[in-house]
């Protein structure tokens, strides 16, 4: 669901939303790190949905393949990941987002990501696996609320004032660590300066001892499609050798993928 069609109107009221098809979803992604096997109760409550509702919507899973039954308890099959498969073999950003990043993390020394604006989250679509942070688990398919990232304030920054309006409006601003900005103008201050910079640093706004670069990448039109992050330990590398030494080898890989994304 894009800003725009969460602005102008609800699209459930819509005679063209499916709401079975809604559901069923809600329910694959109730499972998760947390909630890897359940009962039908427990999709229920982690779903917010009716009983009645979740039992058809994982009978229906089970007999597509998508979910598995063992006793009273239910979990995802690996043909789940076709799903995500789709997305990945369908779009050209992650195809050319990779070998960027593994070129930049070989570089730099750090983790490099690529993520997509979704709603209030950025979602992970690319991943280098050089080096990771210990503390870290973010492989491609990982969302993270936009506010208090660097890849997400990069994509806020771009969007309109109309959309960015919206998502104010409707943000829920938590603090994830004591410095977490967390005042809705003090954001939107944030995000107009990172507007004018072309970069962001976040610096342990989501987690402790964790300090984010990110900058926008833009398509060959010009349009911000995506953001590029380098994510490294506070306490050993300071915001002045991230944007000396970090900053230019992101601007780098997004310089020269901006070509390869045509639209």
């Amino acid at each position: 669901m894009s800003l725009r069609e969460m602005d102008d109107e609800d699209p459930t009221e819509s005679r063209n939303y499916v709401t079975a098809l809604a559901r069923g979803l809600e329910v694959i992604r109730a499972f998760n790190g947390h909630h890897q096997q359940m009962t039908l109760a427990d999709v229920a409550r982690v779903a917010d949905l009716p009983r009645a509702t979740v039992r058809r919507c994982l009978i229906t899973l089970q007999t597509s393949g998508y979910v598995e039954q063992q006793g009273r308890f239910f979990s995802l099959t690996p043909q789940v990941l076709t799903l995500a498969q789709a997305y990945l073999r369908s779009s050209v950003l992650p195809r050319v987002a990779q070998p960027f990043l593994e070129r930049v993390s070989e570089a730099t020394g750090e983790s490099c990501s690529a993520s997509i604006l979704n709603g209030a989250e950025v979602i992970y679509v690319a991943r280098s696996s050089r080096k990771r942070i210990a503390s870290l688990h973010r492989d491609v398919g990982t969302h993270l609320p936009a506010y208090c990232t660097s890849m997400g304030r990069v994509l806020l920054a771009a969007l309109s004032p109309t959309e960015l309006d919206a998502f104010l409006r409707r943000a829920v601003l938590e603090a994830h660590t004591p410095h977490t900005i967390t005042d809705p103008m003090r954001l939107r201050a944030v995000l107009a300066q990172v507007a004018l910079e072309g970069f962001c640093v976040v610096d342990q706004e989501l987690e402790i001892d964790l300090r984010g670069l990110a900058v926008p990448l833009r398509n060959g039109s010009g349009r911000v499609v995506a953001a590029l992050n380098i994510s490294t330990q506070a306490g050993r590398t300071t915001r002045d050798d991230m944007l000396a030494r970090l900053l230019p080898a992101l601007r780098n890989a997004a310089a020269e993928m901006r070509p390869l994304l045509l639209g």
